[in-house]
């Protein structure tokens, strides 16, 4: 679904331009007619200035000679037979612009500011929840990977000053295998074991009574 709206916004945002460029071809006089239809908003006019056709143009051109020429002219007759055609030709791509932008321009347009748009926020929000959830479930996976057998978690910073000291940082689990003493804890954590200070860390699950002052490291799987 994500790929089909990606797909669908490119294009709309490259299919408009080109509709555009296709009915209104010179690309110096798109601006200008988009400011004259401002304007005539502007003033409460309601006809919308159209786009100069250019068989409306080459029209316009063959009736003024072929009246210049008059009737008494066969070439007169066929400018003007002909320039009569041409602006048969032209009203009608008017009438093909004008459906053009109401029935695709307009609709793609509205697809893209409102559907679109909406859409992407919520794709955009839902990916969040995704990724915190993704987060969350880590945590919780590794949480139990530990609480299955002795464990703490650091309360605080523990930097090894000393020979099989073993530094943590805070909120690190590390697993327990041994209570050396009432001030002193022996545990693991990334592969590395070694002593700590029993006040820098929160048991979560103690060791078993027989392994409290024991030289004896606990067996516990990793």
């Amino acid at each position: 679904m994500e790929r089909r709206i990606d797909v669908t916004h490119k294009m709309v945002l490259e299919l408009v331009p080109k509709t555009t460029e296709y009915l209104q071809p010179n690309p110096a006089y798109r601006p200008k007619l988009g400011m004259l239809n401002t304007v005539s908003r502007i003033r409460g006019q309601v006809k919308a200035v159209g786009y100069p056709q250019t068989e409306g143009m080459l029209g316009d051109c063959m009736l003024h000679y072929g009246r210049e020429l008059g009737v008494g002219s066969a070439f007169g007759c066929a400018l003007a037979d002909i320039g009569e055609a041409l602006k048969q030709m032209a009203i009608a791509r008017d009438s093909l612009d004008i459906s053009v932008k109401n029935n695709f321009i307009d609709p793609l347009q509205a697809l893209q500011d409102k559907e679109l748009r909406e859409i992407g926020y919520h794709l955009r929000k839902l990916e969040g929840r995704r990724l915190d959830f993704d987060y969350k479930k880590e945590i919780t996976h590794d949480c139990e990977v530990f609480l299955d057998q002795p464990c703490c978690r650091a309360l605080y910073r523990f930097v090894a000053e000393n020979e099989g000291e073993l530094g943590f940082k805070e909120g690190d689990l590390i697993i327990l295998t041994n209570q050396i003493d009432d001030n002193w804890y022996e545990g693991m954590i990334s592969g590395e074991s070694g002593f700590f200070p029993i006040s820098y860390v929160n048991v979560l699950v103690p060791l078993p009574q027989s392994y409290q002052g024991s030289t004896t490291s606990y067996g516990g799987r990793l």
